[in-house]
This record gives structure tokens, C-alpha cells and sequence, in this order.
């Protein structure tokens, strides 16, 4: 039998896989998308595509302008 987990995001939108049986942790959402910790996994490497962290990528576009 697999596990099932949760992929959540936090406030800098950085991602992470639950355990689907716990509770969420405080600074963390449930994204939406939940399977297998392969199929997780899989799920994060299509949709993060730029690993720095928001604030980062803010200051870095108000520094660009």
C-alpha cells in the first residue's frame, strides 16, 4: 500500500510534500494536488519553475526596473 501525501506551499511560494494523514504545518497551504510521494514529486517538478523564493524574485523585478 503507498501513502498518500499532499503537496503544500508556503508563503514564498516553495514547494513541499505532507504526509496526507497529518495535519498541515503553520507557514503551509495544501496546493491542491495529492498521490503517491513519486507522483508529489513529479507534480512540484512541473510547477516550480524558479526556485528563489518570492520575495527574492520581487526585489529582484523592482530592482530590474
Amino acid at each position: 500500500m503507498h501513502d498518500t501525501y499532499l503537496v503544500v506551499v508556503n508563503h514564498e511560494e516553495q514547494y513541499s510534500i505532507w504526509s496526507a494523514d497529518r495535519d498541515v504545518p503553520d507557514g503551509w497551504r495544501a496546493e491542491g494536488f495529492s498521490g503517491t510521494k513519486e507522483e508529489c514529486l513529479a507534480h512540484i517538478e512541473r510547477v516550480w519553475t524558479d526556485m528563489r523564493p518570492l520575495s527574492l524574485r520581487r526585489r529582484m523585478d523592482a530592482e530590474a526596473s
